[in-house]
């Protein structure tokens, strides 16, 4: 089956691409191993900005470390909102990826220090283990966590089409 994510948190058929969509399953695991999604925002003007960053997929929200002098900081204080977008594949029918749109939060000190915050252990952690290979998070006092709750969870594999 194929799974949209709604915004209060249930799961529906999605509607476009119902044959090329994750399962929620292939979701969580494709967020477990991919490394850069690319964020977008807006600014005040209404112009939109992109750029990559790390993750952690927590298998409700996604966090992001961001540094807190970046436009997408600013933007993110500003209006909540943001898109997401994970994807890998060379190949046309290699093509994979997860849009996640929902609304951004701070947690914890901004910018992050090294202070004990209980919301972040596992958050941490895991961070620290897919980007360093350890078991030690060092706050570097630039980058502070940003929770992204889903409204909305859009996904493709183009191996599942029915035109292979």
């Amino acid at each position: 089956m194929e799974w949209t994510m709604t915004a209060d948190g249930t799961l529906r058929k999605q509607r476009r691409g119902r044959s090329i969509a994750m399962t929620p399953h292939e979701i969580d695991e494709f967020l477990r191993v991919e490394r850069t999604c690319r964020v977008a925002t807006v600014d005040a003007t209404g112009s939109p900005h992109v750029a990559p960053l790390w993750f952690v997929w927590d298998g409700s929200n996604l966090w992001l470390n961001s540094i807190v002098r970046s436009q997408r900081w600013t933007d993110l204080q500003r209006d909540g909102r943001i898109a997401i977008v994970i994807d890998a594949g060379d190949g046309f029918a290699e093509l994979r990826g997860v849009e996640i749109r929902g609304n951004a939060e701070a947690v914890g000190e901004v910018p992050r220090g090294s202070n004990p915050v209980a919301d972040l252990v596992a958050v941490e952690l895991a961070f620290a283990r897919k980007y360093t290979g350890t078991d030690r998070f060092v706050a570097d006092g630039r980058h502070a966590w940003i929770r992204v709750a889903p409204s909305s969870v859009v996904s493709w594999a183009f191996r599942k089409s029915p035109a292979r």
